[in-house]
């Protein structure tokens, strides 16, 4: 057996390198207000780099010395004190404490009985202690959550097979046979995308023994179908142009008479001049352009919420973040993470135990990882905001703390509470705000972008406002992100195409956006029937996957299975 040849390239596994993390840990300590000017003096001094704008490593391995200085150093900026730590609570109870109280309750009485539905709930239902032994207090019982919230205010600062359009369905494809498995696939150069999607065909998935079906809702299955549904547009419509910028992605849709955006992306009629100056992102032109979309292709934008599904039917709601961590070493190859889970991914590998899987060397604790994990929490919690959120939480600390936390929560609320059947999105996004702690700079991002499209007729003037706010933060953080969607949301004022199209045009983590903006755009529209067929036609009611199980499998399936899950207790 011989070794590699001479000058053969070497591994360069991206978001994980202490030399590549360093950057952006200095990143973060200066949104945070902590003091690491003498870091970045050491660091400079020594010949390290910036953190790389847009790509997951530096084009250059660092040499062992500088490798071992990064990360003497990335110890160093975890000991300063943070001065937001007052304002943005990481533990559950102290989280909670934020939220508003009961209106009934009286600060010497126990808090007021519960409704048993609509809008106004205001503790969840089916609500568990996270994970005391992993570093969480336990919360010392049911007190008040969130009920609509306040109206936002002023803000500062920065089945495998062929699929079928809607209105000739053919019934549920078959749904994953739970067995052990998992995909692979190479590692990404850079960003979140995976590699090409894999060819459709059931695979078996984990067995998480017998369980009683629970009846289904059929006007559920149907509302979260459409959200299934709307994820998926959401997300391919962001692909093109995921870590492109703004201008790029305006040039690119005015070539084609696409802006406002208002369809898919295409690459037909664009000058050969301008596709050489932005090209479209280069692992989705081939499976997301108008002309060549055959199915949903695999991202993990749709990868997680299949692993929240999973996690859910195997552990129901009363999970712990320790469950999903062993749910990922066992069903998610590591290629398939991005960001902060390929960190925390890496320090399950080194024996960290959640929370600690969060912190250690994580600078990207606060993008938005765990916001994309979300929406399963808020489908299976219908109309029960303060459930979703605490069961987010629980998901989203495995990665993130504080303001990426805070993203997930916001998420899961705002979709509980459209799925609720009650709400229209405004009152959907106050009962997501509800839930974040009002003085953290999450809730100051979302007032602001809510107040933003309430004041500007046009949204390309909203997405210059948020962008002249917000510019200065990497392209995946959650204020910036979170903040666009809110805007989008509240802009479109429910209309499925008006809220995936300004959701992506906005830019920054455009997949992502439009993912989120979907899902609560479709629920809102209540059925797949209601989302216009041109975004629902050329996906085929297919979704690839390397989940085990569910590659190939149908968004209606997968609407059945999220159906079940939110009727069980």
């Amino acid at each position: 057996m011989t070794g590699d040849p001479a000058g053969a390239a070497p591994v360069r596994l991206t978001w994980a390198q202490p030399e590549d993390l360093i950057g952006h840990e200095l990143r973060q300590a200066a949104e945070d207000g902590r003091d690491a000017g003498p870091v970045l003096r050491a660091w400079t001094a020594a010949g390290g780099r910036p953190a790389p704008a847009r790509a997951g490593a530096s084009p250059v391995p660092a040499p062992p010395e500088l490798r071992a200085l990064a990360s003497r150093l990335l110890d160093e900026l975890a000991a300063l004190p943070a001065p937001t730590a007052a304002t943005e609570p990481t533990t559950w109870p102290s989280i909670h404490a934020t939220w508003p109280p009961a209106p009934d309750a009286r600060p010497s009485e126990p808090p007021a009985p519960e409704p048993e539905h609509g809008p106004g709930r205001l503790r969840p239902r089916h609500a568990h202690t996270p994970e005391p032994e992993r570093g969480h207090a336990p919360d010392p019982g049911p007190g008040p959550g969130p009920g609509p919230g306040p109206e936002p205010g002023p803000g500062h600062g920065p089945g495998p097979g062929h699929g079928h359009a809607p209105g000739h369905r053919r019934g549920p494809r078959p749904g994953p046979e739970y067995r052990h498995g998992s995909g692979t696939g190479p590692e990404p150069e850079h960003g979140h995308e995976p590699g090409p999607a894999p060819a459709p065909g059931p695979r078996p998935g984990p067995d998480p023994g017998p369980r009683p079906e629970p009846p289904v809702d059929p006007v559920l299955r149907r509302r979260l179908e459409a959200g299934w549904v709307g994820r998926a547009v959401g997300c391919v419509l962001g692909k093109p142009v995921e870590k492109l910028p703004l201008d790029a992605i305006r040039a690119l849709a005015r070539a084609t008479g696409n802006w406002p955006l208002a369809d898919w992306f295409t690459a037909r009629g664009v000058p050969a001049e301008l596709l050489a100056a932005h090209p479209w992102n280069r692992r989705s032109a081939a499976t997301c352009l108008a002309e060549n979309i055959d199915g949903a292709p695999e991202d993990d934008d749709l990868d997680h919420p299949l692993l929240g599904l999973l996690l859910l039917r195997r552990h129901g709601k009363a999970f712990t973040t320790a469950d999903l961590a062993r749910l990922w070493l066992d069903e998610l190859p590591a290629g398939r993470t991005f960001t902060a889970e390929r960190v925390a991914y890496r320090n399950l590998l080194l024996g960290l135990e959640p929370p600690g899987t969060a912190t250690h060397h994580n600078p990207f604790r606060e993008w938005i990882g765990a916001l994309i994990r979300a929406d399963v929490h808020g489908w299976t919690n219908p109309g029960d905001p303060a459930a979703a959120a605490e069961q987010a939480y629980r998901d989203a600390t495995l990665t993130h703390t504080a303001n990426g936390v805070y993203a997930a929560l916001f998420a899961a609320a705002t979709i509980a509470e459209a799925a609720g059947g009650r709400a229209d999105v405004h009152g959907a996004l106050r009962a997501g705000l509800a839930v974040v702690p009002p003085r953290s700079r999450l809730a100051d991002a979302v007032r602001f972008g809510i107040r933003t499209a309430r004041d500007e007729a046009d949204f390309d003037r909203v997405v210059d406002r948020l962008h002249a706010c917000y510019g200065h933060y990497h392209w995946v953080h959650a204020l910036p992100n979170t903040a666009l969607i809110a805007a989008a949301l509240t802009h479109a004022d429910g209309d499925f195409t008006h809220s995936v199209c300004r959701a992506v045009s906005g830019g920054w983590d455009t997949d992502s956006n439009g993912a989120t903006a979907g899902s609560v755009a479709g629920i809102l529209a209540g059925s797949p029937d209601r989302i216009p067929e041109r975004w629902t036609a050329p996906l085929k009611n297919r979704l690839a996957t390397t989940v085990a199980g569910f590659d190939g499998v149908g968004f209606d399936t997968l609407a059945h299975l999220t159906a079940q899950e939110a009727a069980r207790s």
